[in-house]
């Protein structure tokens, strides 16, 4: 038992400082990057330090270039290249330029783009209105999340990664053009709007039994930095009240020692990842998943079979271990100096561990429950509509840490509350928590620190 308590600690010594190692891990060439799945690659233990850096960065690579096979859906089904390089370009319709492409929020990876397209970029001297640049950018692997896969010089498909969602950048080089930030949610990407371009959307109308006409409304009420996982199953676009089912992309960082994903809970991280990568992603793998065996409340998901997916070969099951390993290691960003007021901050912690109370379900340092962080509608004082749509019809306590990077589109899991005062106000009626607004005011800034 003293052995591997000692083995875990030095893992976990490594998940909190080597960091810095595995950020500076970078590849020659990008187009040339391979996957490998962790038995192949390491067939002999090099100790659990080596192997663990070894699984984040296979685990990063999965991350941010594997489309798991989905370029068949993306691409050879639903055409989307062609509606990248337009008309002129062998495809249909005006194509996607370079400004577009940044207009809905595709974020470009400026340590991929090439040395001589930097200096024209910056010269002034490339066209950003021209469908032609964002086919080389593609190509390049510089558009964070979507993949090209070129024949003879041509774009033959797209294909889509988990850094699509999950990935923004710092905007070094211009707005939408910087260094990556691994598990940020890209609150500027209009997914739904972004679908609604591709030039073959029949699979999707044929699932939903909706026309083309009303397929592109869906989507397009989407809105940036949001995305419905559940619609392709349950068939439900909008809530009650009329307004867009989708949710809120979250982020993917700070989930160490954090049960259950996403807003609703369905399973573990890796679970997600499964559910994800095969589902929505549509990659080519093994998904298996009972609870959507339920035709009354997942009647698209029983039709499609999506309970119970098999492809061989299996390109996703292989990835999911150092994918996991990867996720968990990337922490949250701490909030900037001079971004809150440090000393109102300090007061609300005071409230937020004393008379508020917001401890007893965001515990700290985790800021969620350790255990099974669950609650009803009725609980946090909201509707079920989100909550119904999940196995276990409950919201998760969502982990607190790093929320000022995602400031944008709003909180809780579909924006309903614009901004943190809100949120606080909220939970100042429901409990009752008789909160003066400095009291307020205190615990906000409590909460963009963390």
């Amino acid at each position: 038992m003293k052995q591997r308590i000692g083995k875990a600690a030095i893992v976990v010594a490594l998940l909190l400082t080597g960091l810095i190692a595995y950020q500076q891990f970078t590849s020659s060439n990008a187009q040339e990057r391979i996957i490998r799945p962790v038995a192949a690659s390491m067939p002999q233990s090099a100790g659990p330090e080596q192997d663990a850096l070894q699984m984040i960065r296979e685990g990063r690579e999965t991350f941010r270039y594997d489309t798991f096979g989905d370029e068949e859906f993306w691409g050879k089904t639903l055409k989307l290249q062609l509606a990248i390089g337009g008309k002129d370009l062998g495809g249909v319709g005006p194509g996607v330029s370079p400004k577009t492409a940044l207009e809905v929020g595709l974020k470009v990876d400026m340590d991929n783009l090439p040395a001589d397209l930097v200096q024209k970029i910056q010269a002034g001297q490339v066209d950003l209105n021209d469908p032609a640049n964002t086919i080389f950018l593609l190509q390049s692997n510089a558009v964070i999340g979507v993949k090209s896969f070129t024949r003879d010089g041509v774009v033959k498909a797209v294909g889509i990664t988990c850094a699509l969602c999950h990935s923004t950048v710092d905007n070094a080089f211009a707005p939408g053009i910087g260094h990556r930030r691994d598990g940020w949610p890209n609150r500027d990407l209009d997914v739904g709007k972004i679908i609604s371009l591709a030039p073959e959307v029949k699979p999707l109308t044929d699932r939903l039994g909706v026309s083309e006409a009303d397929l592109k409304k869906v989507l397009l009420s989407w809105g940036p930095g949001k995305f419905d996982a559940e619609l392709l199953h349950d068939g439900k676009a909008t809530r009650p009240d009329g307004k867009a089912a989708a949710t809120l992309l979250p982020a993917a960082f700070g989930l160490s020692g954090v049960n259950l994903h996403t807003y609703t809970g369905w399973g573990s991280v890796t679970h997600w990842n499964g559910y994800v990568a095969n589902t929505q992603m549509r990659g080519k793998g093994t998904f298996f998943d009972p609870r959507l065996n339920d035709e009354k409340k997942f009647p698209l998901a029983v039709k499609a079979k999506d309970w119970n997916i098999r492809n061989d070969p299996d390109l996703v099951t292989s990835k999911l271990p150092a994918l996991h390993f990867y996720q968990l290691s990337i922490v949250a960003p701490k909030a900037p100096a001079g971004s809150f007021d440090s000393a109102a901050a300090s007061r609300g912690q005071g409230l937020f561990n004393g008379n508020a109370d917001c401890k007893r379900c965001h515990v700290p340092p985790l800021f969620t429950e350790p255990g099974w962080p669950m609650h009803s509608g009725s609980e946090i004082g909201i509707d079920d509509f989100q909550a119904k749509r999940s196995p276990d019809e409950r919201y998760r306590t969502t982990p607190l840490r790093g929320l000022w990077t995602h400031m944008k589109g709003g909180f809780y899991h579909d924006g309903r509350f614009a901004t943190l005062k809100d949120v606080v106000e909220h939970y100042n009626a429901h409990f009752k928590l008789k909160l003066t607004d400095a009291g307020v005011n205190d615990l906000v800034e409590y909460l963009k620190s963390l």
